[in-house]
């Protein structure tokens, strides 16, 4: 689904992992349809950059690169991009790969064939994004990715397309956890 704009209501439906959420423009309010739910700042910031940023006429290039290829920035920023979002991916995922794929159900994740386990994930839409994760052992270090379609460029600024990701693996790393209960997310 795309974005859909209700014009009698003035509201946009905004699908954002799995979850469609409402931005009401009247009452300057944003919720999960479902629910009614207020999602965390985080995520509420990456919704309306979206909707701010998106550009219609564009589409997806239905390839991968990493942040680094991603115009205006990510070269710059891939360094804390590691350090933050793969570390953790790594530190989760690096001994038990097959877990990912549990977890990215939940979030509409699809199986692909990359690593030793890879999700694509509908982040919005036109906005794919894939996590890979390679499993280490006594002889090679564990490893893992998030891949972009370049297109994201046309889509949301340097800023957000980082966010995206971190979010992303953020969630993932909460579903990983033991201790994890719905509705504690930081984002």
């Amino acid at each position: 689904m795309d974005v859909l704009y209700l014009r009698e209501k003035q509201q946009f439906v905004v699908p954002y992992l799995n979850e469609n959420y409402i931005v009401d423009c009247v009452n300057k309010t944003i919720c999960k349809e479902k629910d009614g739910s207020v999602p965390k700042i985080g995520a509420a910031i990456l919704i309306l950059h979206y909707l701010t940023f998106f550009q219609t006429r564009t589409e997806i290039a239905n390839k991968w690169v990493s942040l680094k290829e991603i115009p205006n920035g990510g070269m710059l920023f891939y360094p804390a991009f590691h350090k933050e979002a793969i570390g953790g991916l790594i530190k989760t995922f690096g001994h038990q790969a097959s877990l990912l794929l549990e977890c990215a159900k939940p979030l509409g994740g699809q199986p692909a064939r990359f690593g030793d386990a890879s999700a694509i994930f509908k982040v919005f839409p036109k906005i794919p994004l894939c996590v890979v994760v390679w499993e280490g052992d006594e002889e090679i270090a564990a490893n893992a990715t998030v891949l972009f379609d370049p297109s994201i460029a046309h889509f949301l600024h340097i800023e957000s397309v980082i966010g995206v990701g971190g979010y992303l693996v953020n969630k993932l790393i909460k579903l990983a956890s033991p201790d994890y209960r719905p509705g504690h997310d930081i984002w």
